[in-house]
């Protein structure tokens, strides 16, 4: 990506990274309702980090045809940030299943 944007690098968060993204987890649960499935709230919430990635990554750059340029370096990027996030993700889910989804003593015995 264009060497005037500051991204940050992989791995490197600061002290407000988990508080922000638990207020988006916090907005798009606000959405889910019996007329909109979960599905359709994450689904949003997807469009909506991509025209914001899609915001940062033009904003590093003065014009379209240098941005054009860029264009797969950025996709690339963004798509193996987003796939090591939920790879984190769903490791934790794994291991902390009941505890997260609520599942009981009781039904866990039963398996």
């Amino acid at each position: 990506m264009s060497q005037t944007q500051e991204t940050p690098k992989e791995n490197q968060l600061d002290e407000k990274f988990f508080e922000r993204a638990d207020a988006h987890i916090a907005l798009a649960n606000g959405h889910i309702n019996a007329q909109v499935h979960p599905g359709w709230a994450s689904n949003s919430l997807m469009y909506a980090a991509s025209r914001f990635n899609a915001w940062v990554a033009a904003a590093g750059f003065s014009n379209g045809e240098d941005l054009a340029k860029e264009k797969q370096e950025i996709i690339d990027y963004f798509t193996n940030q987003y796939k090591l996030m939920l790879e984190e993700n769903l490791d934790n889910y794994i291991e902390n299943y009941d505890m997260f989804m609520g599942v009981s003593k009781e039904m866990a015995e039963k398996k």
